[in-house]
């Protein structure tokens, strides 16, 4: 199979893909047509179906893996499909391994130097604390390595919590060596637990879309929950230090309109949420800049919504 991330405009291509997301509408002249996102472990591709119904376009559900014959064009500088032909490809007739994005790096190798930064923290409660999630409860802990940290935006693939956590928390760490009035144990425990809500505010691969609790009440409020209520089965834990762990994961996002429920009042908090915000926002550059269709359409690649700028590539 060609893989998205090589497709070239005015390519032929013939291949399978998952189908992550399928919809109807109609163009200006009121005729139908179809849009489709197609995936494979490089990226997504939009797919547009102009003439559904026809000759060769067969029936297909979200989740499918389809086999399709397009032509590759690029629209307003992003890279699309013109498909010609597309059926539903039966079980056994592809790799899943071939269609689900999964982080560059080691994701064991990852998860055990996560480990030595657990056995580094001096504060009995929270090792503990640490111990109980990620050493303790294999289920959890199996989740967490293999789950993405976002639907999209910044590492949306197999290994992205488990990358960004990592990065998050080497940031952090930095941060204790530069600023030392900062409690290294509460950080480092916070940068750990920041976002273990995402585990249950988005579904496993190959769904990697929000799950009704997740819409609801969102993965800032999810990971709080869940870290109270591990630290009330250890006993003796301190309330107080419960609270001001509990309020670094809420006000993680700095911001009530980017989400937290609280604004950062304790310099550990304030820590992690600029090195959250980092870690978010130079991998979402990264992913922007080794896009499909970026390399080859210029230096600026154009104004980005959530970064608020025009985004240009470094000269080398």
């Amino acid at each position: 199979m060609k893989y998205i991330e090589s497709f070239r405009e005015g390519e032929k291509v013939a291949g399978v893909y998952l189908c992550k997301s399928k919809s109807s509408a109609v163009t200006k002249n009121g005729k139908p047509y179809e849009s489709a996102i197609l995936q494979d472990k490089t990226g997504t591709v939009d797919a547009k179906i102009w003439e559904p119904g026809s000759l060769g376009i067969d029936d297909f559900e979200v989740l499918d893996y389809v086999d399709i014959v397009a032509d590759v064009i690029v629209f307003n500088g992003v890279t699309q499909l013109n498909v010609k032909r597309i059926r539903k490809v039966l079980e056994g007739g592809y790799d899943p391994k071939d269609y689900l994005p999964v982080s560059e790096k080691d994701i064991d190798e990852m998860f055990e130097e996560l480990k030595k930064y657990i056995a580094s923290v001096k504060d009995k409660y929270l090792h503990t604390l640490l111990s109980r999630f990620f050493i303790e409860d294999a289920e959890f802990s199996e989740c967490f390595k293999t789950h993405s940290a976002a639907k999209s935006v910044h590492h949306g693939f197999i290994g992205g919590l488990l990358e960004h956590t990592l990065s998050v928390v080497k940031l952090c760490d930095f941060y204790t060596k530069m600023y030392p009035m900062l409690n290294r144990d509460l950080l480092i425990t916070a940068a750990m637990l920041h976002d273990i809500g995402k585990t249950e505010e988005i579904e496993a691969f190959p769904v990697n879309d929000y799950t009704d609790d997740g819409n609801l009440l969102g993965h800032i409020v999810m990971g709080s929950e869940k870290t109270g209520r591990m630290a009330d089965t250890i006993e003796g834990f301190p309330r107080q230090l419960r609270s001001q762990l509990q309020h670094c994961i809420l006000a993680h996002h700095g911001q009530l309109e980017y989400g937290s429920p609280k604004k950062p009042a304790l310099m550990e908090a304030l820590a992690l949420c600029y090195a959250d915000d980092t870690d978010a926002k130079l991998e979402t550059m990264k992913e922007l800049f080794s896009g499909t269709g970026i390399q080859e359409n210029g230096k600026w690649i154009g104004y980005n919504k959530r970064l608020e700028t025009n985004l240009r590539r470094t000269d080398w």
